[in-house]
């Protein structure tokens, strides 16, 4: 079945049908945070929404058509990117945000969910790839200010670097199940800093770094 939420259309910011998305987007989020993918139902996010069902399936139409709207605008939404004016520090500090905001049961639940919708629908897949695609555009300001300050060499692929920070984090939340802590952020962001400065992250026909 196609899981894919129906066209909103042109709809006005301040509208009914902008006031009802944005309420069973709000549910689906809260839903997916207490009880994970596996107990989301059109039926809970009805009810926590306050929006009749059949609105839901004829919009929606399934759990997945929910995920994957909402991940939409989770992809939308702008991110804190650490400035230190040290590239080093800016890792450090990129890595200790990600881990804390791990580290927060309900966000963890809700990545647990996105995740789990992404394995089962390519509809949500997509719109998973989407979003950490867009967060890695956006934390790769970070090589961008380090490579204008001359602290790496011009053609450094920036969301290499910063998905070299996450990407360790991203293991030890789903797939070691183990605990996101400092240390594993301090490490993965050393790691992603000493890597960039020895050229891993740059074409081999760019100079090393200064």
């Amino acid at each position: 079945m196609d899981a894919k939420p129906h066209a909103t259309g042109a709809v006005r910011p301040g509208g009914r049908t902008a006031r009802t998305r944005a309420a069973v987007l709000a549910a689906t989020r809260e839903e997916l945070e207490a009880g994970g993918y596996a107990g989301l139902t059109l039926e809970k996010v009805a009810e926590r929404s306050g929006v009749h069902l059949a609105t839901l399936y004829r919009r929606w139409r399934t759990v997945e058509g929910l995920v994957v709207d909402l991940l939409g605008e989770m992809g939308k939404t702008e991110i804190p990117i650490p400035d230190t004016g040290s590239l080093k520090d800016d890792l450090r500090a990129l890595a200790l945000d990600i881990a804390a905001l791990y580290r927060q049961p309900r966000t963890r639940a809700l990545v647990e969910g996105v995740v789990a919708a992404a394995v089962r629908s390519p509809e949500a897949s997509t719109a998973w790839a989407t979003v950490i695609a867009e967060r890695n555009r956006l934390a790769s300001r970070i090589v961008e200010r380090a490579v204008g300050r001359g602290e790496l060499p011009p053609g450094t692929d920036g969301i290499a670097v910063t998905s070299a920070v996450g990407a360790p984090l991203y293991y030890r939340l789903l797939v070691a199940r183990g605990p996101v802590d400092d240390e594993i952020a301090e490490s993965a962001a050393a790691a992603a800093y000493a890597a960039a400065l020895s050229g891993v992250f740059t074409p081999g026909d760019s100079p090393g770094p200064p």
